[in-house]
């Protein structure tokens, strides 16, 4: 195994449940080298779910086919991020202390909050997924293939970002110390892999390809993930003094939820 193939697939192994052999340390370097892959982990994870979609609205009305595929995208993460944004709801919604809140994301139950966030998620996702199989595969590919890449892209910078909640301690810790240029090199590949993929999903009917929201979906769907992504993470900062590995997973979450909400208004 070479030393530049480890940093893939220890993103691989960290953020879904394709299959990889290999053997690795997951030391805090190698986490951190990592994570400007976080976007290539993102365009595979979006491919499953737009093949699944795909298949299963050719053989289901499309409510059902939305649940499907749902239910491939939670499996094909590991439920990952899910977890965090149930930890994170249990914390910030509770307003205690930071202390407190803090205490509250250590904990490995999951609260009354953290129930209703995640049951209210998944019920806007699916019914989003649902009216994007409705709209066709142009809008459901160009927003199954691209909200992956830069929800798990704003991770990487949130990384960056803001400092750790925690000093010295939990998972984010192991991320603390992501080099500026590869931020910088994670975007960039974000910006081809979210192209390629709007090419890839218009591919499928060019006759039938609207060019103006396909352009808009485009220009804006990064700028809506650092805009949402920035003013969510500095609420969180705000809270908490600092982010944890719960609100990584939790902006992941909410910010594919964002990337979908817009491809509907754009495509609709």
């Amino acid at each position: 195994m070479s030393d530049r193939s480890r940093p893939i697939l220890a993103a691989f192994q960290f953020l879904s449940r394709i299959p990889i052999k290999a053997e690795l340390d997951f030391s805090p370097e190698l986490l951190r080298r990592s994570v400007k892959y976080y976007p290539l982990v993102g365009s595979v994870i979006g491919l499953a779910v737009w093949a699944g979609a795909t298949l299963s609205s050719w053989a289901l009305p499309t409510l059902p086919a939305a649940v499907i595929t749902l239910i491939l995208w939670v499996w094909i993460t590991g439920g990952l991020h899910l977890d965090g944004w149930m930890d994170s709801a249990d914390a910030l919604l509770s307003y205690r202390s930071r202390e407190k809140m803090l205490e509250i994301m250590k904990d490995s139950r999951v609260g009354a909050m953290g129930v209703l966030a995640c049951v209210l998620l998944l019920m806007l996702k699916v019914s989003l997924i649902s009216s994007l199989l409705e709209l066709g595969t142009l809008p459901s590919g160009a927003a199954l293939l691209t909200a992956p890449v830069w929800s798990r892209w704003f991770m990487g910078w949130a990384m960056r970002s803001w400092p750790m909640a925690r000093n010295g301690e939990g998972l984010a810790v192991r991320f603390h110390g992501v080099s500026s240029k590869d931020t910088i090199l994670s975007a960039l590949l974000a910006l081809t892999l979210s192209a390629t993929g709007i090419f890839l999903a218009s591919s499928t009917d060019w006759s039938g390809v609207t060019w103006m929201p396909l352009v808009l979906y485009f220009a804006l769907h990064p700028l809506v993930i650092f805009g949402v992504g920035t003013l969510v993470a500095r609420v969180m900062n705000a809270r908490l003094g600092g982010l944890t590995g719960d609100t990584y997973g939790a902006l992941n979450e909410g910010l594919e939820v964002v990337l979908l909400l817009l491809a509907v208004l754009i495509f609709r």
